[in-house]
Protein backbone atom coordinates (compact mmCIF):
# COMPACT_ATOMS: atom_id res chain seq x y z
CA UNK A 1 0.00 0.00 0.00
CA UNK A 2 1.36 3.38 -0.95
CA UNK A 3 1.69 6.39 1.42
CA UNK A 4 -0.57 9.89 1.21
CA UNK A 5 2.22 11.80 -0.50
CA UNK A 6 0.56 14.98 0.68
CA UNK A 7 0.09 13.77 4.17
CA UNK A 8 4.17 13.09 4.12
CA UNK A 9 4.41 17.13 2.96
CA UNK A 10 2.32 18.71 5.71
CA UNK A 11 4.35 16.37 8.10
CA UNK A 12 7.57 17.44 6.81
CA UNK A 13 6.69 21.34 7.11
CA UNK A 14 6.25 20.60 10.83
CA UNK A 15 9.40 19.40 11.31
CA UNK A 16 11.98 21.39 12.92
CA UNK A 17 14.47 22.51 10.46
CA UNK A 18 17.24 21.90 12.38
CA UNK A 19 16.34 18.27 13.85
CA UNK A 20 17.73 14.65 13.52
CA UNK A 21 14.77 13.26 11.50
CA UNK A 22 15.42 10.81 9.01
CA UNK A 23 12.92 9.12 6.90
CA UNK A 24 12.29 5.52 6.00
CA UNK A 25 9.64 3.20 3.98
CA UNK A 26 8.20 0.67 6.08
CA UNK A 27 5.20 -1.18 6.61
CA UNK A 28 4.29 -0.33 3.53
CA UNK A 29 4.28 3.04 4.29
CA UNK A 30 6.52 5.86 5.51
CA UNK A 31 8.23 6.37 8.86
CA UNK A 32 10.01 9.64 10.17
CA UNK A 33 12.49 8.84 12.82
CA UNK A 34 13.90 11.07 15.80
CA UNK A 35 17.61 9.90 16.28
CA UNK A 36 17.17 6.50 14.68
CA UNK A 37 13.50 6.04 17.08
CA UNK A 38 10.43 6.01 15.16
CA UNK A 39 8.05 8.55 16.29
CA UNK A 40 5.79 9.25 13.26
CA UNK A 41 4.17 6.91 10.35
CA UNK A 42 2.01 7.43 7.25
CA UNK A 43 0.30 3.84 6.59
CA UNK A 44 -1.99 4.59 3.21
CA UNK A 45 -3.91 7.92 4.35
CA UNK A 46 -3.76 7.74 7.82
CA UNK A 47 -1.26 9.29 10.04
CA UNK A 48 0.83 7.27 13.63
CA UNK A 49 1.86 9.20 15.96
CA UNK A 50 3.85 8.03 19.12
CA UNK A 51 2.38 10.14 22.32
CA UNK A 52 3.70 7.90 25.03
CA UNK A 53 0.83 6.67 27.65
CA UNK A 54 -0.70 9.75 29.21
CA UNK A 55 -0.81 11.22 25.12
CA UNK A 56 -2.31 8.50 24.11
CA UNK A 57 -5.09 8.36 26.65
CA UNK A 58 -5.94 12.22 25.96
CA UNK A 59 -5.99 11.65 22.26
CA UNK A 60 -7.97 8.43 22.06
CA UNK A 61 -10.49 10.39 23.74
CA UNK A 62 -11.01 12.63 20.24
CA UNK A 63 -12.76 11.67 17.78
CA UNK A 64 -11.18 9.83 14.65
CA UNK A 65 -8.17 8.62 16.66
CA UNK A 66 -7.77 4.99 17.74
CA UNK A 67 -4.87 2.40 18.78
CA UNK A 68 -2.67 1.53 16.03
CA UNK A 69 -3.84 -2.32 14.69
CA UNK A 70 -2.05 -3.90 12.13
CA UNK A 71 -2.73 -7.32 13.00
CA UNK A 72 -5.99 -7.45 14.22
CA UNK A 73 -4.78 -7.17 18.29
CA UNK A 74 -4.11 -3.26 18.79
CA UNK A 75 -1.28 -2.12 20.24
CA UNK A 76 -0.71 -1.27 24.08
CA UNK A 77 -0.28 2.77 24.74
Amino acid sequence: MAYDADLADRVREDLPADADVTERKMFGGLTFLLGGHMFVGIVGSELMVRLGYEGARRALERDHVREMDFTGRPMKI
